[in-house]
């Protein structure tokens, strides 16, 4: 046996014949210790076991070369060895970090040189302790930091030094075997750590407690070495359900396992590295997300970047537009979620003009699916326009007064956004009753005036129209009796649109500046359910008012029939009597919780109207538009509907028309006319095709009819077929035995009569007017500008609906009729009209 000496000496040859020479510190000590120990195991005549001090230096040798490689604080529960024939590689469970791979490629790199020359591979990890196979047989279970050294029959077995075994004598009869393995357990106190493997644990209650943030910034920080980057998602691709994934995050889980299965087409591909370095974990679906907020640029057709934009000379850009959600991605793709910023210059090439064309039409493309998209989501009722009716079998029509105004403030906001116009959007009544007109204030004490215009139609040459007019009485708003308005709000997820919620709120503020200090405010707000953010406060508080609008926020489902309970409820408790009780609605219309169709939102309004308590509505907002829902509420709630496309409408209908429209004085109006046949041989009433009465009902009180405001003008017009005109529009006759085909009495030249009805605000009695209709044939030269007018915008009304009952629909000859009859317009709406018939006009060639 050779000696200690010769063992250090050939040890040393041996690893100086190495590329890299083993820098282990301590290492020829550690191992000369051990030599020591099986020379002496091998003297049988040294039963005492005095290498035991030597064992428990060379322990701490060992102890203080693995501390050199591992910090102390890398150090992490091992709950099992795993065993493998050329290195050794511990299995790790979920919560725990195995060795860190740098520290291991270290120590293998300095001691795999040995492996050539010694036939073994070792891998010291801190200190450790070399066991005997009495202690193992025993039951001996490893404590800290052991070091355990196995043959291929899983046996105990000396160390092996150049091929040479070293003589043991034991009681237990050790055999002498190669070594084949050597495993590290490393037995300590558990310290989780960042793993370098694709398992990350996140802290899930940490990422509850940050409701506040984006799912995406609340794991930031909670992964080392992840780097999560968020972007808007393009329309069609997966999103990421994020309250999901909080629900679904447990303590330990890892990121990869929570996402994965969460959204269609993700893939998660965790780059190798160590803790700490700033290798990131990639997080791929239909697109990459990327937290960038820069937009896409686009100069002339091409992409291009910020630095070319900001050295573009400002006096060569002709032009710049933006554009955003579907439109951007849809062309781009997900590197234009943050915008595209199109510059046209004002000199462009053959191939970038060609370039630019294109894009312009992929652009149009996508605009109009967007709005086609929209107005599917749109509700409208669908209705047939009025028919001729033969007067000697029909002499007679009833209909109910309309002061709404809202189809043509949609109809505007349709046109000027370039969008197809809905026929079932277009109700000629209320385009014809958007204008005010000329018309003399009321005699005797009356509620309004009657006025009255038979001359040419426009559209349907040897034709008449008649036009009746009423005129509201005008009361100075000092005179107005106090008003007691409930404000109901739906803050419904729906209304989270700019020209929702928050227009609406500017709108209210328009409003709050026409009340007085005697006039009191609530809010009542709806979404899931429906609640009192202010109870009734004098608008002299108008900061305490404009505070609780201003905290309303969007969000939840529409509970509109709960929300309208609860208006009422609160505006009947505050009730002023003799004075002005009104609810006002601002919707969407879009109700899905509760009362919600249609039919039960009219049975509703219809029992709340007993209460004495008006109703105004106001619609806001497009693509899930219900003005079917609106119109119901308006037409059976004793009240009026308008539709607030932007601050300017806000401030005509509830600023410079509040009291016409936020105050009645008169209810249930209706109108019945008389026809005589003599002169009239068909007619039809001009729109109001959902306010038409039953002849019977022009004199039961019991029927409901629309209500007129203080200085409000409502018109009508009825299309007049002469007797003496063949018409091709004329209905076909029957041939009744038992009815009159001639007239013979004399009525001095009457064409019609008119009669109204209607109830004071707070009565329950209705009064009649009655006025007759001269015959006249006087050419439309003649006509007042009121009567061109208002003819323009039916005609106008006529050929958005595509009428089959109408022969020129010109809009040449609309445009100019309209600037015939524009007359004095003050506030430039009629104006406005003119310019709304040519942006159509544009639109259809």
């Amino acid at each position: 046996m050779e000696n200690n000496h010769d063992i250090d000496k050939k040890f040393n040859e041996a690893s100086q014949s190495l590329e890299e020479p083993a820098t282990f510190p301590g290492f020829d000590k550690v191992w000369a210790k051990v030599e020591e120990k099986l020379d002496k195991k091998e003297d049988k005549k040294r039963i005492v076991p005095i290498w035991f001090p030597y064992g428990i230096a060379a322990s701490l040798i060992i102890g203080l070369g693995a501390f050199y490689f591992i910090n102390k604080n890398d150090v992490s529960e091992i709950n099992k060895p795993a065993i493998a024939q050329k290195t050794v590689s511990p299995k790790v469970n979920s919560d725990v970090q195995a060795i860190d791979s740098t520290v291991k490629s270290n120590i293998e790199k300095e001691i795999d040189g040995l492996k050539e020359n010694h036939n073994q591979k070792i891998l010291a990890y801190e200190d450790a302790k070399i066991f005997d196979n009495q202690e193992f047989e025993k039951g001996f279970i490893p404590k800290e930091n052991s070091i355990i050294i196995r043959n291929e029959s899983n046996e105990i077995v000396p160390i092996k030094i150049n091929n040479e075994v070293p003589q043991v004598s034991v009681d237990s009869g050790y055999k002498e075997k190669n070594i084949e393995e050597v495993v590290v357990l490393g037995y300590n106190k558990t310290q989780t750590i960042p793993r370098s493997s694709s398992s990350t644990t996140v802290n899930s209650q940490k990422v509850k407690n940050r409701a506040n943030q984006s799912f995406l910034n609340s794991l930031q920080g909670e992964a080392p070495g992840l780097a999560i980057n968020s972007a808007s998602g393009t329309p069609g691709s997966s999103k990421i359900n994020y309250n999901n994934i909080r629900n679904e995050f447990k303590q330990n889980n890892n990121i990869s396992q929570t996402l994965i299965g969460t959204v269609s087409g993700l893939q998660i591909t965790p780059n190798s590295g160590i803790p700490g370095s700033s290798k990131p974990i990639l997080i791929r679906g239909m697109s990459t997300l990327n937290a960038s907020s820069n937009p896409l640029y686009v100069i002339n057709g091409k992409i291009s970047d910020s630095k070319s934009f900001s050295t573009l000379n400002p006096n060569k850009i002709e032009s710049v537009s933006v554009l955003k959600d579907a439109s951007a991605t849809a062309m781009y793709g997900s590197r234009a979620s943050n915008g595209v910023i199109i510059i046209k210059t004002k000199k462009l090439s053959r191939k970038e003009r060609k370039a630019f064309e294109k894009l312009q039409k992929v652009q149009d493309s996508i605009n109009l699916s967007k709005q086609v998209q929209q107005r599917n989501n749109e509700e409208y009722d669908a209705f047939a326009e009025n028919p001729f009716e033969l007067t000697k079998n029909q002499s007679v029509s009833t209909f109910s007064i309309d002061v709404d105004k809202a189809a043509y403030s949609n109809i505007r906001r349709m046109i000027n956004n370039g969008e197809t116009v809905n026929k079932n959007a277009v109700r000629i009544e209320e385009m014809i009753n958007y204008f005010k007109y000329d018309y003399p204030q009321p005699k005797n004490n009356q509620p309004f005036s009657i006025n009255t215009e038979y001359n040419d139609s426009p559209w349907n040459k040897q034709h008449k129209l008649l036009k009746i007019g009423l005129q509201g009485k005008e009361i100075p708003t000092d005179k107005l009796p106090n008003s007691n308005f409930v404000f109901l709000i739906d803050v419904s997820g729906s209304m989270n649109e700019p020209n929702k919620l928050p227009l609406l709120k500017s709108s209210f503020k328009v409003l709050l500046d026409q009340l007085r200090p005697t006039d009191k405010v609530g809010i009542v707000v709806y979404a899931g359910s429906a609640g009192m953010v202010l109870t009734p406060t004098s608008a002299k508080e108008k900061n305490k008012i404009i505070e609780a609008l201003d905290k309303l926020q969007a969000g939840g489902s529409t509970a509109g029939g709960q929300g309208i309970e609860l208006a009422y409820k609160l505006a009947q408790e505050n009730f002023i009597k003799n004075g002005n009780n009104r609810v006002i609605i601002a919707t969407d219309g879009d109700f899905n919780v509760g009362a919600s169709s249609t039919g039960d939102l009219q049975t509703l309004v219809e029992e709340k109207r007993k209460s004495g308590v008006f109703l105004t509505c106001l619609g806001f907002g497009m693509g899930n538009f219900k003005d079917n829902r609106m119109e119901t509420l308006a037409n059976k709630g004793n009240g009026n509907y308008a539709y607030i496309d932007n601050l300017q409408e806000a401030n005509k209908f509830l600023g410079k028309e509040f009291a016409g429209n936020m105050y009645a004085i008169a209810k249930d109006v209706k109108i019945q006319i008389e026809f005589n046949s003599k002169y009239v041989k068909s007619y039809r009433l001009i729109g109001y095709e959902n306010r038409k009465l039953k002849n019977e009902d022009f004199t039961n009180d019991k029927i409901d009819a629309g209500e007129l405001g203080s200085g409000h003008t409502v018109t009508a017009l009825y299309e007049v077929i002469p007797a003496d005109v063949n018409s091709e529009f004329l209905p076909k006759e029957n041939d009744l035995k038992y009815t009159k085909n001639t007239n013979d009495e004399n009525f001095n030249n009457e064409l019609a009569t008119v009669k109204f009805r209607y109830k004071k605000p707070d009565g329950d009695q209705s009064s009649e007017i009655v006025q007759v209709v001269k015959n006249t044939n006087q050419s439309f030269s003649s006509s007042s500008d009121d009567f061109k007018f208002a003819s323009s915008v039916a005609w106008f009304g006529l050929v958005l609906r595509n009428s089959a009952l109408i022969k020129n629909k010109d809009l040449k000859d609309i445009e100019s009729l309209a600037k015939k009859g524009r007359g004095k317009d003050d506030e430039g709406y009629r104006a406005e009209f003119v310019r709304l018939v040519e942006t159509y006009k544009s639109t259809q060639k």
